[in-house]
């Protein structure tokens, strides 16, 4: 989804190769929408146009690849937070919030507006993140991070010399967003899955060897003290009683050996 006419034109022709359906809208206030421009009105505007998807055009997440260009990656990254099983997502000059695009700061206000910075670590599907060097409304600073702090970062296209309006008439920039688009139609399902799989991380298997009384199952185990000769009247008798471990019955000893133990 995409956001202005200029940019919808541009991509369309240039990407016509590649079999992508493209849905285009204006925010609240904007373009040709009525309404009053807002934080959450733009909100809301991008859920009713996924909504629209899904309803009107049978239009699931796993095929959607999201695209948002300065402010517009705050409602961009808004629903892409929202959606576990998303195609993948463009952030084009994209801003960490908009008290860091006036101010450089570090804390978290409670008045601050498209917190970005708060929701890409949420965003798990392939990130694309583009920016100018050179942009002086939004740093490029932004984008590096928000790069950075992405759980599934692809790679980034910082234009050199690019600003903040022009990245589209850089050859480069054409180039990486075919290929992103490419690469994100050809993924299969398999290939998502594998990659989630190897960012997974499993607990760590005990090894036998570490321990000479450690059992083989993962229920808890008793330690106790079998008297070798059953006259000895001390409990536990030092030269008569070796170290064990009671499971289910059995008895292994410390030292490779077994012994049944009566109940």
């Amino acid at each position: 989804m995409v956001q202005s006419d200029s940019m919808f034109d541009m991509i369309t022709n240039v990407l016509f190769p590649v079999s992508v359906f493209f849905n285009r809208y204006d925010y609240s206030g904007y373009g040709a929408s009525t309404g009053k421009p807002s934080e959450l009105n733009t909100y809301a505007d991008i859920e009713a146009v996924y909504e629209c998807l899904q309803t009107e055009y049978g239009v699931s997440q796993e095929d959607l690849i999201l695209y948002g260009q300065s402010v517009g990656s705050g409602p961009t990254l808004h629903l892409a937070s929202k959606l576990p099983r998303l195609r993948g997502v463009v952030l084009h000059s994209a801003i960490l919030s908009g008290l860091r695009v006036v101010c450089h700061v570090n804390c978290r206000f409670c008045f601050d507006i498209y917190k970005n910075v708060n929701k890409i670590r949420k965003v798990k599907c392939p990130t694309f993140v583009i920016h100018g060097t050179e942009d002086d409304v939004v740093s490029w600073l932004h984008g590096n991070r928000l790069w950075k702090m992405a759980k599934d970062p692809y790679e980034p296209l910082w234009i050199k010399g690019g600003g903040h309006c022009n990245l589209e008439l850089y050859p480069d920039y054409i180039r990486h967003l075919y290929k992103f688009i490419y690469d994100m139609e050809t993924m299969t399902t398999k290939t998502r899955l594998t990659k989630i799989k190897q960012k997974i991380r499993f607990p760590k298997k005990a090894n036998p060897a570490n321990s000479s009384t450690s059992c083989s199952c993962s229920c808890c185990c008793i330690e106790v003290c079998q008297p070798s000769c059953p006259k000895c009247p001390k409990p536990k008798c030092p030269n008569c009683c070796v170290d064990a471990v009671v499971r289910t019955g059995n008895v292994a000893v410390a030292g490779g050996q077994n012994q049944d133990v009566q109940k």
